[in-house]
């Protein structure tokens, strides 16, 4: 049961106020000023998804020639068996730099290490596209940042085309007929309806990115009538949202037959936790769907992988992709990365600290510089949360209990805000035009973005003050910091805990910004900088008064992950989750979030789906459901020997950067390939067995 221990906005808290507090705003709110011009940053060139890629047979196909010599030795299929019934095509007319070559390597240097192969019960691969480049799933969204709003939809991948029922109840999925996995064996609806029933509908297995059945629907059901196709029944009509769940990653079916035979219910006396760990990371040549298969493991060294000789997509003129014969992972550190990228080591980074964008910026611009830096959109963006669950989520003890009180107070969360200099926030940061003031909610620059719908309450630590001293706080024992009212806490200090991951240096910078204005408002933030799953676990659990975290994929692209815009269920709001008895306290204005949520989810009418975001960009800014902080862009920082890098591309949106420039399709011009293969000429073995083959 809540316990309010004071009244939220009412009378008595009016009792003593003084006249500035009664008047409070003498600074209104306005729509935010535009982000301030940033010539670096690229444009992506927007065209309809059918200008990407199609499904078709070609004449011919190629491949690299000593591909070819293993089938002149009849140690492979020739390449038409390997190739589906219709391959997807990538048309080079959306190519960059056209058709490519094939040959060389693209390096990587991640901080994750892999636990193993089996990412359907929850194992990582480490991270850093190692996953991007083995995983493939029925739907495709990491290429929608280049596509037109109109034509904005999930893109087909495994499932090449689909249709609804007139009643919209059932969705029918046609699957690539003839893919086959990387050790030759055809890729069917069988591995879909494994990782569904057995990995993601059995409730002891927790796939690697969370994806439950609640994912797709309450009630949802999937069958399959024949080995290419895939019917799902909703209880909802045409909920088509859940296609884009479809894509990475929570739909990347495994290959069912390596995993079947190890999972509980088809090995007799087998445990959930052996199912999961049988595939260690020493396991080489897992089969993968993915472009690359995983030929090297040493550990805390480097994953290797070579090219998938079964891969199913090509260009126009019949070149099977990819055309990079081998991807490397050195397993270094996440600060590495960056180092060895700008050097020349290292050829692919994600530069997403804003501390370091000036520095690599001069350092890109020398004519010797091994890589260049191709910032896209601002769709990096930091909030301070305000937990708002007064109902015991946490299970929070008097002092916690006093904060989440205030956090529900509308009064305080305004003083907050008012409080926040949002341009000294940024240009702490970095300075130059790379930051832009973020009121909070959906990011200025993307698709569903609408200025005039952001409520925007501007630096005015005046106003501040006021509304705090309105919401009942006063600073009664003269320390400088407010108090709680008697009979509250004790009237004890206004004491907020701030979480914020200590692993990140921008995540530590911004708490420590946000510390620093809270302490002339009269408000003592102490912060609780944790690393790792520590910080994970804390967050979690609800555990905290405040949170800083960089934003989830939710604000960026609205259509993935669409039901963590609100607390649209008891565990699925980071800020907000249900308390001790499973319910939620909702506020009047977060149910109408839900409501906006919850209706954007049912319609797929573009122009109702627009209003919707606008209701819910209002929603979110006016009452501060988060309290944005700044956003800026990420930057590749890209080895200058790659070609077919889109412009514009983003770190991520949609998707990680690695998935967005489209890997299969990159190359390196003949005259720029340095030899970096580490295994030439070899293709994957058997799946367990050590390392490639080579003739």
């Amino acid at each position: 049961m809540r316990k309010h221990l004071f009244a939220l906005g009412g009378a008595s808290l009016l009792l003593g106020v003084s006249l500035l507090a009664a008047q409070a705003q003498t600074v209104p709110p306005t729509t935010p000023p535009d982000p301030p011009k940033f010539d670096a940053q690229g444009t992506p060139n927007f065209v309809g998804i059918g200008d990407i890629y199609e499904y078709r047979t070609l004449p011919a196909y190629n491949e690299p020639e000593y591909v070819k010599a293993f089938e002149a030795a009849g140690k492979l299929p020739p390449l038409v068996d390997r190739l589906p019934k219709e391959p997807m095509v990538f048309k080079s007319t959306n190519m960059p730099d056209g058709i490519g070559v094939y040959g060389d390597v693209m390096r990587h240097v991640i901080g994750g290490r892999p636990e193993g192969w089996n990412y359907m019960a929850g194992q990582s691969q480490g991270w850093g596209g190692i996953d991007i480049g083995t995983m493939e799933c029925l739907t495709r969204t990491a290429l929608l940042y280049e596509v037109k709003a109109e034509d904005l939809a999930p893109m087909p991948n495994l499932a090449m085309s689909w249709e609804w029922s007139e009643d919209g109840h059932k969705l029918t999925m046609h699957l690539v007929e003839g893919a086959k996995w990387s050790d030759g064996v055809e890729f069917t609806s069988e591995d879909a309806i494994f990782y569904w029933e057995d990995n993601v509908v059995d409730p002891n297995v927790t796939p690697l990115n969370g994806a439950s059945p609640e994912m797709f629907g309450e009630g949802t059901t999937l069958e399959a009538p024949d080995k290419y196709t895939l019917v799902w029944t909703f209880k909802e009509a045409f909920p088509r949202q859940y296609l884009y769940q479809m894509a990475y990653g929570n739909f990347c079916p495994g290959p069912a037959h390596i995993f079947k035979p190890l999972h509980p219910k088809y090995k007799a006396g087998a445990t959930y936790d052996e199912y999961k760990n049988a595939i260690k990371p020493e396991y080489m040549n897992i089969p993968v769907m993915g472009a690359w298969v995983p030929v090297e493991y040493r550990p805390d060294d480097i994953v290797v992988l070579r090219r998938n000789p079964y891969y199913w997509k090509v260009d126009d003129q019949g070149n099977q992709l990819p055309y990079l014969n081998e991807v490397q992972y050195r397993l270094s550190t996440w600060a590495d990365r960056d180092v060895q990228a700008v050097a020349g080591t290292g050829d692919f980074s994600n530069l997403e600290q804003a501390e370091s964008y000036v520095e690599a910026l001069k350092r890109s611009a020398d004519p010797n510089a091994p890589a260049r830096l191709a910032f896209g959109a601002r769709t990096i963006g930091y909030t301070l949360y305000p937990n708002l669950s007064g109902n015991g989520w946490g299970e929070p003890d008097e002092r916690q209990q006093a904060i989440r009180e205030l956090n529900r107070n509308e009064d305080f969360r305004k003083a907050v805000t008012y409080a926040l200099d949002r341009q000294r926030l940024g240009e702490a940061l970095v300075k130059g035009p790379f930051t832009a003031i973020y009121p909070g909610g959906l990011y200025a620059g993307t698709t569903y973005y609408d200025k005039d719908s952001t409520v925007y309450y501007p630096y005015s630590l005046e106003d501040a003050k006021a509304l705090l001293e309105k919401a009942g706080l006063k600073d009664t024992d003269g320390n400088g910091v407010v108090n709680f009212p008697a009979g509250t806490a004790g009237g004890a200090d206004v004491e907020v805990t701030l979480l914020a991951n200590a692993d990140y240096q921008t995540d530590k910078n911004l708490a420590e910004g946000v510390i620093a204005m809270m302490e002339p408002l009269g408000i003592r933030v102490i912060a609780n900088f944790l690393t790792g799953t520590q910080h994970d676990a804390t967050y979690q659990s609800g555990k905290f008064d405040w949170r800083v975290a960089r934003n989830g994929s939710e604000l960026i692209s609205v259509v993935q992950n669409t039901t963590a815009l609100a607390p649209t269920g008891p565990q699925v709001s980071g800020s907000h989750r249900a308390g001790t008895d499973g319910t939620l306290d909702l506020l009047p204005w977060e149910k109408d979030l839900v409501d906006t949520v919850n209706a954007f989810i049912a319609t797929d009418d573009t122009a109702k789906r627009l209003d919707l975001m606008k209701t819910y960009q209002k929603i979110y800014t006016e009452n501060l459901f988060g309290i944005g902080l700044t956003q800026y862009p990420g930057a590749l920082i890209i080895n200058k020997r790659f070609a077919n890098i889109p412009a514009g591309a983003p770190i991520f949106m949609f998707n990680w950067a690695e998935d967005n420039i489209i890997r299969e399709r990159v190359f390196v011009p003949a005259d720029k390939q340095q030899g970096y293969e580490l295994h030439p000429d070899t293709l994957p073995g058997e799946p367990g067995s050590a390392g490639p083959v080579k003739l």
